[in-house]
């Protein structure tokens, strides 16, 4: 421990001075005015992405009776675990009219080992698989 005082580790005006007009002239004017138009490259990146060409029907929850693969599988971002159900045994159970994703939700919880006691981060995190 050392008796100096804090300010020797503060600059002096005269230093601040200094390093606030170097920062500023470092700095420049920025490269984009805020309502200049964006850059032909970011729109074709846009464009690209896989998202860009759903329609809203896509982005719709899907119904059971909806889906075409036999054995529907949902997989736990939290603990990494992977549930099976076949389509025959998720339609007879919970019905052709419920969403898939309340479904995921369920199987995911019936088995949960994840238990904090609050309702905010209780449960497990559906990932649902696309293939």
């Amino acid at each position: 421990m050392t008796d100096r005082p804090a300010s020797w580790r503060m600059p002096n005006p005269k230093q601040m001075e200094k390093l606030a007009a170097e920062a500023a002239r470092r700095q420049g004017p920025s490269a984009s005015a805020p309502n200049a138009p964006l850059p032909a490259e970011y729109w074709e990146s846009v464009l690209k992405d896989a998202r860009a060409g759903e329609s809203g029907a896509q982005r719709r929850p899907r119904r059971l009776s909806e889906i075409q693969r036999h054995v529907l599988r949902i997989s736990c971002r939290r603990c990494e675990r992977t549930v099976e159900i076949q389509k025959a045994d998720a339609l007879r159970l919970y019905g052709g009219n419920a969403l898939w994703k309340d479904v995921a939700q369920r199987l995911l919880d019936n088995t949960c080992q994840q238990r904090t006691g609050r309702h905010e981060e209780d449960g497990c995190w559906p990932a649902f698989e696309t293939s």
